[in-house]
């Protein structure tokens, strides 16, 4: 997207004629519940950080600017606190729709441990939607938490009006699920995409032909905060 050099804000037309957008926030920087030793949590409840806490509304304060039919979340805290802060910047807006299908990838007996504890090697594998090293204890692979996904993004753009954009607040790999497929990306190089804390990505959808238009991705409004801690996840 071009970017304004002023406000470092992307240039964004009405929603096409014809077309439903939505924004994708992903949630603010986290409190790691490893501390020093960072490790995996996936669907876990972990907290947002105060820095995450500032980003969730400066990310907020950004789609303030436009009139949101549907403001939908994770049912996971950290997803739900960015939600409820865009809700609270609409003029006029219905409650937070919580989507079960818009939680984080479940990451199972994986975890609580590191990068080195799962080895490199497991995680290569797991990236390439290897489903045998998929972790137990209601661990999901790329394809299955990929499923879930389309399926509350196809319910929460049923809900949303032609002309008319909706937000969805959630995680790096929900939104990761969301941009492969308007990229038309294999599932398989989806771990590559980079999604950055309380980034906010934007695609169209024609409602006639399905056809999807990335408008921007991973766009951070420029505030003056320190860069996040963005590790395991």
């Amino acid at each position: 997207a071009k970017i304004c050099d002023v406000e470092n804000i992307p240039l964004l037309d009405e929603v096409p004629e014809g077309y439903k957008r939505l924004f994708m926030v992903r949630h603010g920087e986290v409190i790691n519940p490893g501390g020093d030793r960072p490790v995996y949590y996936g669907a876990m409840d972990v907290s947002l950080s105060p820095l995450g806490e500032l980003e969730a509304i400066e990310a907020a304060s950004y789609l303030s600017r436009f009139d949101l039919q549907h403001i939908a979340s994770s049912p996971l805290s950290r997803a739900m606190f960015g939600a409820r802060q865009v809700r609270d910047n609409q003029n006029d807006s219905d409650d937070v729709v919580v989507f079960e299908g818009f939680k984080e990838l479940d990451r199972g007996t994986w975890c609580g441990k590191t990068k080195d504890e799962i080895g490199a090697d497991m995680l290569a594998r797991f990236d390439a939607c290897d489903e045998s090293v998929t972790p137990g204890d209601g661990g999901e692979s790329y394809p299955t938490l990929k499923s879930r996904v389309i399926a509350s993004r196809d319910d929460l753009l049923e809900k949303t009006d032609v002309g008319r954009a909706s937000a969805i607040v959630s995680h790096l790999q929900v939104t990761r699920a969301m941009l492969s497929d308007a990229l038309e990306m294999d599932i398989k190089e989806m771990a590559g995409l980079k999604i950055a804390t309380a980034s906010i990505t934007c695609v169209d959808y024609c409602s006639a032909t399905g056809q999807q238009v990335v408008r921007f991705q991973s766009f951070k409004p420029e505030s003056g905060l320190e860069q996040s801690k963005d590790g395991a996840n």
